[in-house]
């Protein structure tokens, strides 16, 4: 009783507002309200739709599983609002509360019960260093959180800074990424499924050289989410 007093005494000084709106947060809620959760997070549906945008982005130059998104990523649309705060604010809550929402949906199919751990793709490690974590971690936890699954965070890393990727061809992208990642521990890995993880899909290639960097590894399966996929 005292500890929901103080709770609810912190909430009056510092009011819990939705990240969509602007409105106070109900007890049960938590980054977005209930509505613009629902209304304002535009949701791809891939995980029910085998052959889908995510999924197709690989064909042909990685042999993935499954590949889906959790929403659509638009300029200027709440969810990269969200995803500025998580990586440039130090709001590490919004990673594991949209990796939560991802979780949910991936629990709805009948592949994810195949998959053995979740393996966040490494970020520049300059850039880990001056954030303090890597996005694509914490949503990994949030995913985690949901489905049970281990968060392999230290199999694979960075060998290699590469150049800012944002005004360059797929093709230049793909270049740019080659040999990028090294296996650190191929042993922890060896046979089983696992579920790379990204923030925001684009032309893939930063997801592509991860992959064909864990597929090195005898007996390595890979399906592909993120949170959103740009058109």
């Amino acid at each position: 009783m005292i500890r929901q007093i103080v709770k609810g005494l912190g909430h009056l000084v510092y009011p819990r507002l939705c990240m969509g709106c602007n409105k106070s947060l109900l007890e049960e809620e938590d980054i977005l309200c209930l509505n613009c959760n629902v209304y304002n997070i535009p949701r791809t549906a891939y995980h029910h739709i085998a052959e889908n945008e995510t999924a197709m982005r690989f064909a042909g130059r990685v042999p993935v599983q499954k590949g889906t998104s959790f929403a659509y990523f638009t300029n200027e649309g709440l969810l990269q609002h969200l995803l500025h705060e998580l990586k440039y604010n130090d709001r590490e809550d919004i990673g594991l509360y949209l990796g939560k929402q991802l979780g949910y949906d991936l629990k709805q199919t009948d592949w994810a019960a195949s998959i053995d751990a979740i393996v966040p793709v490494p970020l520049n490690s300059e850039k880990e260093k001056l954030r303090g974590y890597n996005q694509s971690q914490r949503i990994a936890e949030g995913v985690s959180s949901v489905l049970g699954l281990p968060v392999l965070a230290d199999v694979i890393e960075r060998v290699r800074n590469t150049e800012s990727q944002t005004q360059k061809s797929r093709e230049e992208r793909i270049e740019n990424m080659k040999d990028a990642f090294a296996i650190k521990s191929p042993k922890e890995i060896e046979g089983k499924h696992l579920l790379l993880l990204d923030d925001v899909l684009t032309t893939g290639a930063t997801i592509e050289a991860c992959a064909l960097a864990l597929l090195t590894v005898p007996g390595v399966t890979i399906s592909v989410t993120t949170i959103g996929v740009a058109s």
